[in-house]
């Protein structure tokens, strides 16, 4: 397991997103590791698979997820998560249900029902947004609003939001879908084990969707290592993707030397 930190890289998408909204991303993550392949994968209900059902808790969504890996056969060596928001869930769920899968995660602005409150998981703030989204006809209204709340890079929300839309209108996941997630994600609390594997909290002193102390509290409940950005918002790889490919390669390095040591 030691050996594979950092050599397959499986990138898990949040809430109403897919593959496609990590944008550039996953290529800063090949040219930072030009020796690992880089996978990624969508949530029933959203991207190529939005044709589906989408379940209603993380723990099928998981198996979902999981059975679509070993379809797409990724999984002849452990798996170096990164996720971001509910993908977070799904990867925390799935290390504490098969450990042997993924031998390190890297988790980006998460929370657990189990350790925050509602408010915290969704600033009470978007609430009256929440349920503009679930009415709004215009796609470009629509992921402009949603950019305006993840992201932090104001000259850039405009270029962002007709990528989205152009996504949005390939393979749009339905408003039931939607809902169907967001009860997932709100519901989610796991047991009281910690991961077997190594995990990266990274989180967002900009993120105006999550509170940044719903990472926090995951690293004080399990004194984890956890990366603060000084503003970026809660789509954190779309505001500074280089800073986390950064963050990624010094983390691997800490690991690669303490399993040397021991």
């Amino acid at each position: 397991m030691r050996d594979a930190y950092g050599k397959h890289w499986l990138l898990l998408r949040g809430l109403s997103r897919e593959s496609a909204h990590w944008g550039d991303f996953p290529e800063l993550l090949r040219q930072a590791f030009p020796q690992s392949k880089i996978s990624t994968l969508d949530l029933p209900g959203s991207g190529n698979r939005n044709s589906e059902s989408c379940p209603m808790t993380i723990a099928d969504i998981t198996d979902a997820v999981r059975r679509q890996a070993i379809r797409q056969n990724l999984m002849q060596q452990p798996l170096t998560v990164l996720a971001l928001s509910m993908g977070g869930m799904i990867a925390w769920e799935w290390m504490l249900k098969h450990p042997e899968d993924i031998c390190a995660g890297a988790l980006i602005n998460v929370s657990l029902a189990s350790l925050s409150p509602f408010y915290k998981r969704m600033h009470w703030r978007n609430y009256p947004e929440l349920f503009k989204l679930l009415t709004l006809q215009d796609p470009l209204q629509r992921e402009l609003t949603i950019v305006r709340r993840v992201t932090n890079l104001n000259e850039k929300h405009h270029a962002l939001a007709e990528r989205w839309e152009q996504i949005h209108r390939a393979r749009p996941i339905s408003r039931l879908n939607s809902l169907r997630q967001l009860a997932a994600a709100a519901s989610y609390r796991p047991d009281a084990r910690k991961p077997q594997s190594p995990i990266l909290l990274l989180n967002s002193r900009g993120d105006r969707l999550v509170d940044p102390d719903c990472s926090a509290a995951i690293q004080r409940r399990w004194q984890l290592q956890l990366e603060t950005h000084l503003w970026g918002g809660h789509d954190l790889t779309s505001d500074d993707g280089p800073w986390v490919v950064n963050t990624l390669q010094a983390w691997l390095r800490k690991l690669q030397t303490e399993a040397a040591a021991s």
